[in-house]
């Protein structure tokens, strides 16, 4: 009887998904090129889910299997025993272990084809007790799978995967799979599937995201309106800012004004020569002007620069409203590059030539300063080599010229194992009625504008003048694509292997993203678009598919992974802005190689934790359901604050968590959350044993053993409110309310799909469901 229990249990638990799959492992991430070969599954060594500490692992768990047997045994089983182990190493492990999709139980074995299945049955039919036994699955499993051993049709039930084209072997045969595995995938259309990470919200018009590359990770990002906030390696803000300069900034709440706070540079010795060097738009007696000052930092707060202590550096007056540039960076030589605009209107129309060729006026420029050693005389020097330093009536800062406004630069870092491409400066410059370009800055280079715009002339008489000799874009895109140009970085981090060398920017107006690949051959550079990939190809813990649509700008972090910045709402008040971190789905580097140990930052006030956007945690919560409005939750009067502390008048925290069991017992129950100044339960949609992990880990245990789903360890009253729904972990955050999930009280479910979980305080690391 009790095996007539436990079998539909057991073939629930092996059922697999029918459906399509892609790439993924079992710890919900992509495959990897593994950092040495593999010793026991070798298949795998190119691409696959192990690394060589985890081949070790399952060669220990064949050998122990192995000593069951004799040497015609082991001839004649070692291979199924073998390939069943090595699953967990394919591309595939995810999709053969059914655990693409958090909402399905996960397979204990790997899902086999019929024909295989029924080969093993006839020949090693006896050897599934022991990879049970040692998957580390309850004894009666073991004693179960003596009621089906002698069938064949019930043990390729409990193994078999019915999906043809997926299950083991044919997983390894399929040529449609196997074609393109472990590269950047496409749509029918050639555009190259990312996704994203949301990791910063709520900014108004974020401009600007920078690194100290100081050891420590933190990333400093600007806002228009004139504040630049410090977040830690950690995705915390501290709540005061870095720089504020509201009061002097020139911004205004108009949709597209392009004054304001527009650039932030840290000195790039910033642990010793503590500077920062801003971009900014400042009215002077009712004169527009743009402001390059230099700040030093606070002596009592490493993360605050000293107000006091501004320096202009250099003011350049602006003719118009618009066409402000905003870029400022150091080279790879130490000095700071300043990009100016052309002096705004249309068609630089100052002058005879405009503003941009006129190598006596600083607009239109790319500027070479030298701001080191400068404490006790003049702002800054003119370094040696300027290319224009002798040139009659040029001004001496200038490094390049004919450039309309370009909107932000970058340097490659140069290739991490040949340092091809280090020092390159790329930037988008922003056309005027027909073309974006992008272009490669050298010295004394011309740039053609007003002459030019992209490939084709706009003045056609400057255009046709013998003596422009302009440098012609790497790429320029008509104004279909898009109407103004975020220029980005060269990818050189090490999470995304495949990206390496793609220059990635974006559109402006058009919200559309883009890259380019070099030809070092030829030295063209070969245009992709770039789109979210379908919901199951970012079917990832964090991972998004969509962003908003206005692109400001680029960022990459000290280790040098890429973000954009982008808001939904384009004024410099409208808090709609947010950071998204540019991930390839595809491939992701060997475990460990990427780790950084991020050197500990001093904080002086309080630490602001990041959640995904919308989300309201605290007692004021957005409703979506229009005939509800917003909802405040609030204590009724009269009664004291009893629902927010435990027993002995201690505050409970938001995110607390308690497992309600009719027994009694603490290692087992109902999830509950305390959220809202309420207890509520969680549904079982999504949820893991890695949500189940968090839950038990802030009640004292080291891991969940078991997830309960429909209401099997209870259902709450219909009082109790249901606070959690689509949960998905990865394991190691704090709390519930730090995953992946719906709203606070949006849900689609009912009691009878609350969630349990089992508690254990010992560990092992193979863990199954029920």
């Amino acid at each position: 009887r009790q095996r007539g229990a436990l079998l539909p249990s057991l073939l629930l638990l092996l059922h697999a998904w029918w459906g399509s799959c892609h790439p993924q492992c079992l710890d919900y991430k992509p495959p990897f090129g593994p950092r040495q070969p593999l010793a026991f599954c070798k298949e795998y060594s190119k691409f696959g889910c192990c690394d060589l500490k985890k081949d070790g692992e399952i060669s220990v768990k064949f050998d122990t299997i192995m000593e069951n047997f004799d040497y015609s045994g082991y001839i004649t089983c070692g291979k199924y025993i073998r390939s069943i182990l090595c699953q967990e190493c394919s591309p595939y492990a995810a999709h053969l272990y059914d655990a693409e999709d958090a909402n399905t139980p996960m397979r204990i074995l790997p899902g086999l084809c019929g024909d295989y299945c029924s080969e093993y049955w006839q020949h090693c039919r006896y050897t599934l007790s022991l990879l049970l036994e040692d998957l580390g699955s309850p004894p009666q499993f073991a004693n179960l799978t003596a009621g089906i051993e002698e069938d064949r049709r019930k043990f390729c039930d409990f193994l078999e995967l019915k999906d043809k084209q997926y299950c083991y072997p044919n997983v390894l045969s399929n040529e449609e799979l196997n074609a393109n595995l472990g590269v950047v995938s496409e749509d029918p259309t050639g555009c190259l599937e990312l996704c994203l990470e949301e990791v910063a919200n709520g900014l108004r018009n974020p401009v600007a995201m920078i690194h100290a590359d100081d050891g420590t990770h933190r990333f400093f990002v600007a806002e228009q309106v004139g504040y630049v906030w410090v977040y830690l390696a950690n995705g915390s803000r501290i709540d005061r800012p870095f720089l504020n300069l509201t009061r002097a900034v020139l911004t205004s709440p108009w949709s597209g004004d392009e004054r304001g706070f527009l650039c932030i540079a840290l000195h790039p010795r910033f642990s010793t020569v503590k500077k920062a060097y801003v971009y900014y738009s400042v009215s002077v007696k009712k004169e527009e002007r743009i402001r390059i000052s230099e700040f030093t930092l606070s002596t009592y707060d490493e993360n605050q620069l000293d107000h006091s202590s501004e320096r202009t550096i250099l003011e350049v007056v602006e003719p118009a409203s618009n066409h402000n540039g905003g870029q400022l960076l150091f080279g790879h030589d130490g000095y700071l590059y300043i990009f100016i605009g052309d002096g705004g209107r249309a068609g630089d129309p100052f002058g005879k030539f405009g503003n941009s060729q006129n190598k006596s006026a600083l607009l239109g420029k790319v500027l070479r300063i030298d701001v080191d050693n400068n404490d006790d005389g003049a702002p800054y020097s003119i370094p040696s080599d300027n290319p224009f330093l002798r040139e009659n009536e040029a001004r001496p800062e200038v490094y390049a010229y004919g450039v309309r406004n370009m909107w932000r630069c970058s340097i490659d870092r140069g290739d991490p194992i040949t340092g091809q491409g280090r020092g390159r400066m790329f930037c988008g410059d922003v056309g005027q009625n027909k073309y974006e370009e992008v272009d490669l800055i050298v010295k004394g280079g011309n740039y053609g504008w007003r002459a030019k715009e992209g490939f084709s002339c706009y003045d056609r008489k400057l255009c046709q003048n013998s003596s422009l000799d302009d440098i012609l874009p790497i790429f320029a895109y008509a104004h279909k694509l898009g109407k103004s140009v975020t220029g980005g970085y060269i990818y050189r981090g090490c999470q995304m292997p495949n990206l390496n060398g793609l220059y990635i920017f974006g559109d402006f107006m058009s919200g559309r993203l883009m890259s380019l690949k070099e030809n070092v051959t030829t030295g063209e550079w070969q245009y992709s678009e770039i789109c979210m990939g379908r919901d199951r190809t970012c079917r990832f813990p964090k991972l998004i598919n969509s962003y908003y649509k206005y692109i400001i700008s680029f960022a990459e972090d000290e280790s040098g992974e890429l973000y954009f910045l982008a808001t939904g709402v384009p004024s410099a008040t409208a808090r709609a802005g947010i950071i998204y971190k540019i991930v390839d789905p595809s491939r992701r580097a060997p475990p460990g190689k990427c780790s950084v140990k991020p050197s500990p930052v001093k904080i002086k006030g309080k630490l602001i934790h990041f959640h995904p956007k919308e989300e309201k945690l605290w007692l004021v919560e957005k409703q979506e359901n229009t005939r509800e409005g917003n909802k405040i939750f609030k204590i009724p009067r009269g009664q004291d604050r009893g629902p927010f502390k435990r027993r002995g008048g201690r505050r409970l925290k938001l995110g607390s968590v308690r497992l309600v069991s009719p027994n009694g017992l603490s290692d087992r129950g109902r999830v509950e959350i305390f959220i809202l100044g309420q207890w509520g339960t969680v549904c079982d949609d999504l949820f893991t044993i890695k949500a189940g992990t968090v839950v038990c880990r802030q009640l004292g245990f080291t891991r969940a053993l078991v997830v309960r789903k429909r209401a099997v360890l209870g259902k709450a009253d219909s009082n109790v409110r249901i606070l959690l729904d689509d949960v998905e972990c990865e394991g190691g955050e704090k709390s519930l309310l730090e995953c992946k999930r719906a709203r606070i009280g949006k849900h689609n479910c009912s009691h009878s799909e609350d969630v349990g979980v089992i508690c254990d305080v010992s560990f092992s690391p193979d863990i199954f469901f029920l």
